[in-house]
Order: C-alpha cells, then sequence, then structure tokens
C-alpha cells in the first residue's frame, strides 16, 4: 500500500485490493470473497457492515451475503452483532491466517478426508492409496507442528512490533 507522508493512497489501495482479490482467486478463493477479505484487510475500522463494504468495492449488498458466508465458514472473517441493530459487522482478525489454518482445523479436515480415500480406494499398499497415504500424512505433520510454528511466529510479531513501536 503506497503512502505519501503518511497519509493513506487510496487509490493505490483499491489497486492492492484487486491484486489481492485476483492473486486469492488464483488460489481458489471465489473472486468476490476475496475482493471482500481485501477490503476487510485493508479498513482501520474496527468492523464494516455488509453495506458498507459493498459501497466500498462498488457492487450490490446482495453481491455480499455469499461471500460474507464463505469467508466466515473458513473463518478468515468474524461476524459480530451491531448493538441496537439488526445488521452485522464483519472484520478480519488480527490473526487470521493462525485462525483459519489452525482453529479451522484446515490440516486436520483434509487429512481426515484423505483418509476416506485411502479407505475408498482398499488401503495404503496400492499406488493410489500411498498417494492418498503420504498426501494425508504431511497435513496430520503440519497441523500438529503448527502450534509450534505459531507460537514461534508471536515472538518473532512482538519484537517486530517493538521494533517499529521504538
Amino acid at each position: 500500500m503506497a503512502r505519501t507522508e503518511g497519509r493513506r493512497d487510496e487509490e493505490a489501495v483499491r489497486r492492492f485490493v484487486e491484486q489481492f482479490a485476483l492473486s486469492f482467486s488464483e488460489l481458489g478463493v471465489p473472486r468476490m470473497a476475496a475482493r471482500v477479505l481485501g477490503a476487510l484487510m485493508v479498513s482501520d475500522e474496527p468492523g464494516l457492515t455488509a453495506g458498507e463494504i459493498a459501497e466500498r468495492l462498488g457492487v450490490s449488498a446482495a453481491a455480499m451475503s455469499g461471500a460474507l458466508r464463505y469467508l466466515t465458514q473458513v473463518n478468515l472473517v468474524l461476524r459480530e452483532p451491531v448493538p441496537n441493530s439488526r445488521r452485522d459487522r464483519y472484520h478480519a482478525p488480527d490473526d487470521i491466517w493462525y485462525t483459519a489454518s489452525v482453529q479451522g482445523g484446515v490440516y486436520q479436515k483434509l487429512g481426515d478426508m484423505l483418509n476416506q480415500g485411502v479407505l475408498a480406494v482398499g488401503d495404503e499398499n496400492s499406488p493410489a492409496g500411498t498417494r492418498l497415504a503420504d498426501m494425508r500424512d504431511f497435513l496430520f505433520f503440519v497441523q500438529d507442528e503448527m502450534a509450534q510454528l505459531i507460537e514461534r511466529w508471536e515472538k518473532t510479531r512482538r519484537a517486530e512490533r517493538r521494533k517499529r513501536a521504538g
């Protein structure tokens, strides 16, 4: 994100959100969901309503429903009710990658699904079973290692924030 003398460059922010969305859509995230996630990531507000997100992206509020549902289901966005209102406010958590990968159990869920594939092809001894079991075992390994990795990341993140603040 470009800044000039501490000022936010809204045109650069808009271009970044679109590039962010393109990159994430290439990874399999639905394009509108990727745009919504990008808009939330660059927001300085504590959260935005579906209408506010739609306005920032220049799309209809109706386009937000599926995108926000997808993002909340995969733990990339949190939904909170607006007090004394029927509306909800959405925000990307500060620990978004930890939330999505570890708390959401993404690796565990994929590993469990792959285990079903191993069972479906008979066992781990066939060529297909070996491929599926290797992938399953890798994902279970990543899930187990993630806790240590997140701990190291938190230490690094705290140190970097202290350096930036100091």
